[in-house]
């Protein structure tokens, strides 16, 4: 017992820097502190469990300003043993999925009381959830990415059920979670393999492992093989052809804001993970991988363009949309992969990021409408239940058609700055035929828009529509869409400064 006391005291643990760490610590608090509150306390009043998750999500966007100062002062750094990164780049992806938080919030405090739903439940899996994202962005080893991807995953298993008067939500979430299952077991057997083939699963060994041991002419199968498992993975988790069979059932499924928050929150979380994966751990394979991104850029650009104009349930036509976002996604990821590990980054990197950001607000603005417009039960989904909204409720009509023209990429909206700088970042790489792709793909994807448009605007009424429940804006589900469209028409308008700040997110790499 003494010799077991004796070499527990010479253990030391790695360094922590809690302010560091504050965002997480503020969203691990403020779900557990909601939890046991919303427990033990009679019920709060009106809109009290999205005020509080407001306040906790800005908390955590105000902590981020500031360590963005601090990171530009001191550089960026790793964090608890080398575990998690601390840059702009992490810090960018944490500010958004908290914005994509507080967003939720908002759009689920009407929704929520309308269905008879309330609780503190649903906003604490948004914390958690969000917890989940933000350690995939920082991850700095494969093992504490893998424990970020769970932690988001459960959450949004159990969010995507979470309508318990709706059995397609119960279905949903059933799906979501064996498919779900399937990608982790991928995601994990992909790590082994690159640790049997580096011995570690830091991202910084595995590079100084093949800097010291790979020749350049290398046929390592089994790193090669964890690749390709790591690419399947997370390419379930943003929804890439061919792993996106999960993404309409869930989307159409689902309680409204819980798909806003998985289109927004968890895609940004995929994304960022991915870019740590690729660009950050494995840049000596970037010329095996390069060419599956590209096939799936273009697979899941044509497959979501063309599969969403034959839908007729809206959040079915959405969830397509979201795929072939998740294409323009991956063109950008393609150019990031070019100059992987390289000291100029090039756009890539920073198109995605100010992409993932722009679409968070453009597809929460759009599902909050699509929330009100389903009335009571979230059921009236389809293209009729938008039918003569232009007559009813003309300014959320014009909102709706604000979005669904900044998503096609119409000028002056933050989706055309989006697309654009992919497409650029393509171009300046010289990968010039996923660039004609990615834009035929768009002339393609805006007619699904525009079949939204016609029926909000211009379709005649038919009968029936008359015994519809009348659409009302709660002020709540009102204040998230003026946001989402103001930020679309301002980063439209004035792109500048968004870009200038996107661009020193990998201006001395990340």
């Amino acid at each position: 017992m003494g010799a077991l006391i004796a070499a527990a005291d010479t253990l030391t643990g790695p360094s922590i820097g809690w302010f560091e760490l504050s965002p997480l610590l503020v969203l691990l608090g403020g779900a557990l502190l909601l939890l046991l509150l919303g427990s033990l306390l009679p019920p709060w009043p009106r809109g009290g469990y999205a005020l509080f998750t407001m306040v906790v999500s800005g908390a955590v966007i105000v902590l981020c300003f500031v360590l963005w100062h601090d990171v530009t002062d001191s550089g960026a750094r790793t964090l608890v043993g080398d575990a998690l990164s601390l840059d702009r780049f992490s810090l960018w992806i944490t500010a958004t999925i908290s914005a994509a938080v507080f967003m939720s919030a908002l759009v689920s405090e009407s929704y929520l009381r309308r269905e008879g739903l309330e609780g503190p439940e649903l906003y604490a899996l948004y914390m958690l959830a969000a917890l989940g994202g933000i350690v995939m962005g920082a991850a700095n080893d494969l093992i504490v990415l893998f424990l970020g991807l769970e932690i988001l995953s459960i959450s949004l298993y159990v969010m995507a059920a979470s309508h318990r008067k709706r059995a397609q939500s119960q279905e949903a979430g059933i799906k979501y979670f064996i498919l779900g299952g399937f990608s982790s077991a991928f995601f994990l057997y992909g790590i082994a393999l690159v640790y049997g083939g580096s011995g570690s699963t830091n991202f910084t060994k595995i590079v100084a492992s093949f800097n010291d041991l790979v020749p350049v002419e290398r046929h390592d199968a089994m790193v090669l093989a964890g690749v390709a498992l790591l690419i399947v993975g997370l390419g379930f988790k943003v929804a890439a052809v061919p792993f996106h069979f999960w993404t309409p059932d869930v989307y159409q499924g689902s309680p409204t804001p819980v798909t806003a928050f998985m289109a927004s929150a968890a895609k940004a979380a995929a994304f960022a993970a991915l870019l740590r994966v690729l660009v950050d751990a494995l840049p000596h394979w970037r010329d095996d991988y390069r060419p599956v991104i590209w096939a799936l850029a273009v697979l899941t650009l044509v497959v979501g363009s063309i599969m969403a104009v034959v839908q007729t349930d809206v959040k079915r036509m959405l969830a397509f949309s979201s795929i072939s976002h998740a294409g323009f996604l991956l063109v950008g990821v393609e150019a990031a992969s070019h100059r992987a590990g390289d000291v100029d980054g090039g756009r890539g990197v920073s198109a995605v990021l100010l992409y993932l950001l722009v679409y968070a607000f453009l597809v929460l603005g759009t599902f909050a409408i699509v929330g009100v417009v389903s009335r009571t039960g979230d059921g009236s989904t389809d293209l009729g239940a938008f039918r003569g909204l232009g007559r009813s409720n003309p300014v959320l009509a014009l909102a709706l058609t604000v979005l669904l023209l900044a998503q096609a990429g119409v000028p002056l909206t933050s989706g055309f700055i989006a697309k654009f700088g992919v497409i650029q970042a393509a171009v300046d790489e010289r990968s010039y035929a996923i660039a004609v792709i990615a834009m035929v793909s768009a002339v393609i994807a805006a007619f699904l828009y525009l079949r939204i448009m016609i029926s909000t605007w211009i379709a005649d009424p038919e009968a029936g529509d008359g015994a519809r429940e009348t659409v009302s804006v709660p002020f709540t589900a009102r204040l998230a869409i003026l946001l989402a469209v103001g930020v679309t028409l301002i980063v439209g308008f004035f792109p500048s400064f968004l870009i200038d700040v996107s661009n020193a997110v990998t201006a001395t790499g990340f």
